[in-house]
This record gives C-alpha cells, sequence and structure tokens, in this order.
C-alpha cells in the first residue's frame, strides 16, 4: 500500500507516493536520490543519515517517510548556496574536522541546527548536540572547534 505525500526537501516542495513502512532515509536516498544522507546503522545510533526536519536534526533512518508528511526537510545538498558552502561546511574543512567523510553530513547538519537555535554555544552544549553523531576518525576535538569557529 502506498501513500502520497507532500514535504519540502530543500526549500523545492515534492509529491511522492511512499510504502507504509518506508523511511524518509530511504525515500530521500533510493528515490530522490539524495545521496549526500548516508545510511550506517540504521537503527538510530550512528547518526549518519541525519537531517534537519522542521527545524530539529533527526535520525532520518527512524521516520517514517509518512511521517514526514507536510514536513520541511533540509539535507546535507540544501545547505550549499550559490555563493558556495555554508559556513558550517567551510568551518568542518578549515578547521581539518572531515577524515573519512561518512559522519560528515549527518554531523554538519546537527551542528547547523544547533547553531540555528543557539548562535554562541558552549562546548558541554556543543559535545550534547552532536552526541547522536558518532565519528571513528577525528577523535571530536576538530569537530567541537570547527562548530566553535561559527558562533556568530
Amino acid at each position: 500500500m502506498t501513500k502520497l505525500i507532500h514535504l519540502t526537501i530543500n526549500d523545492k516542495p515534492y509529491d511522492v507516493a511512499v510504502a507504509a513502512n518506508q523511511t524518509l532515509a530511504d525515500l530521500l536516498r533510493d528515490q530522490l536520490r539524495l545521496t549526500g544522507l548516508k545510511k550506517g546503522c540504521e537503527m538510530g545510533d550512528c547518526g549518519s543519515c541525519t537531517v534537519i526536519m522542521d527545524g530539529k536534526a533527526v535520525n532520518s533512518c527512524l521516520v517514517l517517510a509518512m511521517q514526514a508528511d507536510g514536513r520541511a526537510i533540509t539535507t546535507i545538498e540544501g545547505l550549499q548556496t550559490d555563493d558556495g558552502l555554508h559556513s558550517v561546511q567551510k568551518a568542518f574543512v578549515e578547521k581539518g574536522a572531515i577524515q573519512c567523510g561518512f559522519c560528515s553530513p549527518g554531523m554538519i547538519l546537527s551542528a547547523k541546527s544547533l547553531l540555528d537555535k543557539n548562535p554562541s554555544p558552549d562546548e558541554t552544549q556543543i559535545r550534547a548536540a552532536i552526541a547522536g553523531n558518532l565519528c571513528r576518525c577525528t577523535g571530536y576535538q576538530k569537530i567541537i572547534e570547527a562548530i566553535q569557529s561559527v558562533k556568530r
């Protein structure tokens, strides 16, 4: 059984048919080809599939596509503008916070979600915001430094 849903992804409206058991991660990657989102554990533990839904960072592997009906979604592809990379993306590059890159899209979106709500978070708040995103390469210090450097 499928259902037609309407959602806005990266400021672009979509009407798509989704299956009852289809996750938002599968919709974005497989159906809409927004492959910046990574699928890791598919259990909500690693954060590699993080997107911003209505301003909040969420694990898209835990959200059914039907639950996204009427929602606004931002993926990593939606951060880049005509002027280039988003300030958070630039900071991750400049501070060496990207190594293998697998966690980077989710980590960057978690950071953006935090900075949208709190433009000057302290280190404890940054650590809490990225706690759901696992990185096996950087040891987190460069990621924290990158996020701190974006403070407005």
